[in-house]
């Protein structure tokens, strides 16, 4: 079902890959927040989509997390769907001096601020869907970026999980697994290779009207579809409830 008439919280969603899914749900009839560090990127956002409601948001600290689940709560307490797409990547070596200065900054943007979000969230009574975007390199790492493609296995790990979880509490649980598509992500034309975000667009826009909840593109529809084939039947096992 094409998903119309709804209001979307959209993390890191003025740029890259927030910024076209966002795009696209507006022209769906949607209303989106998105939120952001960067004030500046935000407003940029609002520029070119002025139906845009944006909230100044450092998701690094717990606070701020926090303040804007307050701010959803008190202003936007029919929201509907929680996208967890904010997402740093650092290329780097286990040598280089500033390693885990890094890494730590990965973990809280990644894994930390995500899982927060949601358990915050799962309490909104209007919450009925919750979508994480991992990445391709959830299943297959990059050994340029260690540390991000630890952090997306975890998330892809630990939706498989929250999918189950959520089952008693009717929130449905999706996965978005864009491969490497040319946006900034990393650095500037660090992915300038890779092919444009508006095809990925319109191919998970699709399976989301087809009602699936694993949305894939590329080579991360084989990736995903091999993985599932091996670990799907024991999960199957280790999760049912005799």
């Amino acid at each position: 079902m094409k998903i119309t008439n709804k209001k979307i919280l959209l993390t890191g969603g003025a740029t890259g890959i927030g910024f076209a899914m966002a795009e696209r749900f507006i022209e769906d009839g949607n209303t989106v927040i998105v939120c952001g560090r960067r004030e500046a990127s935000l407003n940029e956002a609002k520029a070119k989509l002025p139906t845009l409601v944006t909230r100044v948001c450092d998701l690094s600290v717990e606070t701020e997390r926090e303040l804007l689940f307050k701010w959803i709560s008190e202003k936007h307490n029919d929201l509907n769907i929680l996208i967890n797409n904010a997402g740093i990547q650092q290329w780097m070596s286990i040598t280089d001096p500033d390693f885990f200065i890094k890494a730590k900054e990965e973990i809280k943007i990644n894994i930390e601020a995500p899982l927060h979000l949601i358990w915050l969230f799962q309490y909104l009574p209007s919450l009925t869907t919750i979508m994480n975007v991992t990445s391709g390199l959830s299943f297959a790492p990059l050994a340029k970026t260690p540390v991000y493609s630890g952090t997306k296995a975890f998330f892809h790990s630990f939706t498989l999980s929250l999918r189950h979880l959520l089952n008693t509490k009717s929130i449905k649980v999706i996965e978005i697994i864009p491969p490497a598509l040319n946006t900034d992500l990393g650095g500037k034309g660090i992915h300038d290779f890779a092919p444009p975000v508006s095809g990925f667009i319109d191919s998970i826009f699709e399976q989301l009207s087809n009602g699936q909840d694993e949305l894939t593109y590329g080579f991360t529809d084989q990736l995903s579809k091999a993985v599932s084939e091996i670990l799907k039947p024991s999960f199957d096992r280790l999760n049912t409830t005799n």
